[in-house]
């Protein structure tokens, strides 16, 4: 049966598959089991009762759970690391939060990101465990007996990286999105290029001056000349939120309006924002962001082809100098 209804494509699924499997080979419940697996039981056992009451652990016990799968210890640590992470997502708290200036762990972060002990860290593996461990506590506390097991607490890991995987995969997708813009730019441009690296390329316009499109942090991408006399004259800054969720689309321009607003103030001529998102509300999105000149959909820029392409690619030839391809 034939239907027009159609999906996106599930890419950032197909991502979370394969960032999955790294997860739980460093900070997930398979790290943790390895690791306890190489130490001496007895010796994590007088560090737990040292950190956690009695009542916790026989809790835990009686439905067949190590203490350590719930309560930091510094012999866990101190082997691994990397773990840190592991109790951070079982406790709920996110990377920003956890390592934020609320909670005063900061200079712990390489434990988890690196796997190395900060010999300058302000806080020791004791004071560490001890804080976790009163957090667990009402995590155990909380908990029906019923209802734990060694799945809930992997699940529990889950909730919380789940949108840290999130928010990882988009930005890697913003930062693929860039990069193609860029290369759309630089296709458009190849005929009249004297130089490339992975961060600019420099063009030679028909008045003999130097042209650069560069990477930039904000906004994505620029366009400036160098003039005669040495000055820089900022020609094109460029936006560009690939994300394809239609629902934060509006929260994107307006951040894009953000750094728009920087640009206009630094002297940029020309601000323009390229979106990832079917059916943009250009009339909302232009009240949203009154600084962007132009709106282009990164869709059709990839393409290469079509009334949108088209203006782009003339628009850019126009701006750096340069006569069209012949």
């Amino acid at each position: 049966m034939k239907t027009d209804l159609s999906f996106p494509l599930p890419e950032l699924q197909v991502s979370f598959a394969s960032k999955l499997q790294e997860f739980r080979e460093l900070w997930l419940q398979n790290a943790l089991l390895e690791t306890v697996g190489e130490l001496e039981v007895s010796n994590i056992d007088i560090e737990l009762s040292k950190f956690v009451s009695s009542e916790n652990l026989k809790k835990l016990a009686s439905k067949g759970l190590r203490g350590e799968l719930v309560f930091a210890v510094p012999a866990v640590l101190r082997a691994n690391p990397r773990l840190l992470g592991y109790y951070r997502l079982l406790l709920g708290y996110s990377q920003k939060e956890f390592y934020g200036p609320g909670f005063g762990v900061m200079s712990l972060k390489s434990m988890e990101t690196t796997g190395k002990l900060n010999s300058k860290a302000k806080i020791s593996i004791e004071e560490l465990c001890q804080a976790l461990c009163g957090a667990a506590s009402h995590l155990v506390n909380g908990l029906s007996s019923s209802h734990l097991n060694i799945d809930l607490l992997d699940d529990l890991t889950l909730l919380t990286v789940g949108p840290q995987m999130r928010g990882g995969v988009n930005n890697k997708l913003g930062q693929k999105g860039i990069v193609d813009v860029f290369a759309v730019i630089q296709e458009i441009l190849s005929h009249a290029i004297v130089s490339s690296t992975r961060e600019a390329i420099e063009i030679k316009n028909a008045g003999g001056r130097d042209v650069w499109v560069k990477f930039a942090s904000d906004p994505d991408i620029v366009i400036r000349e160098t003039m005669a006399d040495g000055a820089i004259r900022k020609i094109l800054a460029i936006e560009v939120k690939s994300g394809t969720d239609i629902s934060n689309i509006h929260n994107r321009i307006g951040e894009a309006e953000k750094s728009h607003q920087k640009a206009k103030n630094e002297g940029y001529r020309e601000c323009w924002t390229v979106v990832n998102v079917a059916k943009l509300d250009i009339a909302k999105a232009k009240t949203e962001s009154p600084t962007t000149n132009t709106f282009y959909s990164l869709k059709d820029l990839m393409h290469k082809k079509g009334a949108s392409y088209e203006e782009f690619k003339q628009n850019i030839i126009a701006m750096v100098g340069i006569p069209s391809a012949s």
